[in-house]
């Protein structure tokens, strides 16, 4: 059956900011699909929330409090999945962020910050698990990137440029390291998080969904059910794309 191609049966999946949004959906779409799951972020309560919940699922997982900010952290949580589990499947790379700022008002501090939040901890995490996935016979890396890397929008010269940035990461990994491991990332659009809805009044929040070609904003789902097909054999012939999951946006939608 074709939707086998979507199983990770016995797969093991380490997955940054899991403790909510995106990198808990992703993890709970991993573990629908058979996949155990470790579980990482810098909230123990979150993560292990979610653990709880994949854990629910019928198959393993374990928090492991982790700032990717912080190289020993990424150390650790790469030995501590070695040390469960004897292997490394997938990685998602999803922990990042960055406030808008206009770029007047951005530090030269502010500025290196997002840049190593968003792009080199993901480099890192993904020269630390490319062995180990290579040990196993091979395997998958997902980055979280944004569509803020490829639309033009004021006050977000670091979050943009820094997910610029993660994205052509994404396409030269990919290229050094087929056939055996396949990096690929998502642009993700603007999507119904904690991180976004609290700025949100129900007028913004109207505008934007009538500036989003499909009508409304994305959900977990939709970005989880792009990284299922990036991490599993369906999309075995896949690697060094930037996949755009964003509504259909060609010009931003943030009325900000």
């Amino acid at each position: 059956m074709i939707l086998d191609r979507f199983r990770l049966d016995d797969k093991v999946a380490i997955v940054t900011g899991a403790g909510r949004g995106i990198g808990r959906g992703c993890a709970l779409a991993f573990a629908e699909m058979g996949a155990h799951v470790v579980c990482a972020a810098r909230t123990p309560e979150q993560i292990e929330q979610t653990a709880e919940q994949v854990r629910g699922l019928g198959v393993r997982a374990v928090a492991v409090p982790c700032d990717v900010m912080d190289t020993a952290q990424l150390e650790n949580v790469v030995a501590a999945t070695e040390k469960e589990f004897g292997r490394i499947d997938i990685l998602v790379n999803n922990a990042g962020g960055s406030p808008p700022k206009p770029a007047l008002e951005t530090s030269e501090r502010m500025f290196e910050r997002a840049f190593h939040f968003n792009v080199t901890t993901a480099f890192l995490l993904s020269r630390l698990t490319v062995p180990v996935m290579r040990r196993g016979g091979g395997g998958s890396i997902v980055n979280i990137s944004s569509a803020a890397g490829r639309l033009v929008q004021s006050g977000f010269a670091a979050y943009g440029t820094a997910k610029a940035a993660l994205s052509f990461l994404t396409k030269n990994l990919g290229a050094e390291f087929a056939p055996d491991v396949r990096v690929n990332a998502i642009a993700v659009g603007s999507v119904a998080t904690a991180s976004l809805l609290p700025y949100l009044s129900a007028d913004l929040r109207s505008a934007m969904e009538r500036a989003t070609p499909m009508g409304r904003l994305g959900e977990v789902e939709d970005i989880a059910l792009m990284a299922l097909y990036l991490a599993s054999p369906a999309s075995s012939w896949v690697t060094g794309k930037v996949m755009e999951v964003d509504g259909g946006t060609e010009t931003t939608n943030w009325p900000f």
